[in-house]
């Protein structure tokens, strides 16, 4: 799809920031909420009590005294995750995939050393990484166990799902897989793929990466728009349950795939971006608009699913 001018813009329904931040995020999303999203530890909280599955928590580290105990704290596993609670856009992710006689290696096989851990979680509590720059908590997680049907189709990392939920609908889908050039993590401002899904069956429609088509993915040649996910149903119902789980009426939902546990909630995101439209080549307002259309009738998550299935799968034929 060619962006030319917003004519062109208004007419394939793309909704922009502007648009997204006053008639859905400011009008759905109450302010007071926001912490429960933005602060990943406290929607594992949520997740838990609401029995939506989420990564194994390893340890929570709140004070620089604690930081000294990081590696006894993660003694014993073979890889794990440590990020902000109070994070965005993937920044002060550390990924350790190995761990070989006390010492950690990151994806790319680059080493990190117990000095290197300690300072990284000290810049978190520092709140280097976190919205406004607050002091922030460092989340421990288990490393996710990569699905083998992903095998190939992402580089050095762990493929995420998103899912813009509205009102309880799951509206559009992506898939993010990182590449060399976003060093393994699935960003897409940091050149990782992004792959549109049709919501009805998990098939891969396009892929793109910085905007711009692509059709095999840029380290492994692998043909993107062969891939269909896995557990979408199970993926759809995780998401499209975040909605009473968060009390938000707008959000993005990350999920992941492990090979033993199945769908996993990574977190939730009360502004999530607009790139997801370019690697649907689709707006979201059709799609928003018909769902405002209901008025404030009630719906249960299987009906919510089935209804976007309808309305939004087969490439939106019906938009």
């Amino acid at each position: 799809m060619i962006f030319c001018n917003p004519f062109t813009l208004r007419q394939r329904g793309i909704m922009g920031m502007n648009q997204r931040n006053i008639d859905y995020i400011g009008r759905y999303n109450p302010r007071k909420l926001y912490k429960q999203v933005d602060d990943k530890l406290i929607t594992k909280q949520l997740a838990l009590t609401a029995k939506i599955d989420t990564p194994d928590l390893i340890s929570v580290i709140k004070e620089q005294h604690e930081v000294a105990e990081v590696n006894a704290r993660v003694r014993g596993q073979s890889g794990f995750c440590i990020k902000p609670a109070q994070g965005s856009g993937g920044k002060g992710i550390l990924v350790i995939t190995k761990v070989d006689n006390g010492r950690y290696f990151k994806p790319s096989g680059e080493e990190v050393s117990h000095s290197e851990m300690a300072r990284h979680c000290s810049n978190i509590l520092a709140g280097l990484f976190s919205l406004g720059g607050k002091n922030d908590v460092a989340v421990i997680e288990a490393l996710i166990k990569f699905d083998p049907v992903f095998e190939g189709y992402s580089f050095e990392g762990v493929p995420d799902i998103r899912l813009i939920i509205f009102k309880g609908f799951p509206v559009m889908g992506m898939l993010r897989l990182s590449t060399a050039a976003s060093d393994g993590k699935a960003n897409l401002h940091q050149g990782a793929v992004g792959v549109g899904v049709d919501i009805a069956t998990g098939q891969a429609i396009r892929a793109v990466q910085h905007d711009l088509p692509v059709q095999r993915h840029p380290d492994t040649d692998k043909d993107l728009l062969q891939m269909q996910v896995p557990h979408w149903e199970r993926l759809l119902h995780l998401a499209s349950g975040c909605y009473e789980m968060s009390g938000l009426g707008y959000l993005g939902t990350d999920m992941v795939l492990d090979s033993e546990q199945g769908p996993l909630l990574l977190e939730l995101n009360a502004r999530p971006g607009l790139a997801i439209q370019i690697a649907n080549n689709q707006g979201l307002l059709p799609r928003l608009q018909k769902i405002e259309a209901l008025g404030e009738q009630s719906f249960s998550v299987e009906q919510r699913i089935e209804l976007a299935k309808e309305w939004f799968g087969g490439n939106s034929a019906s938009i």
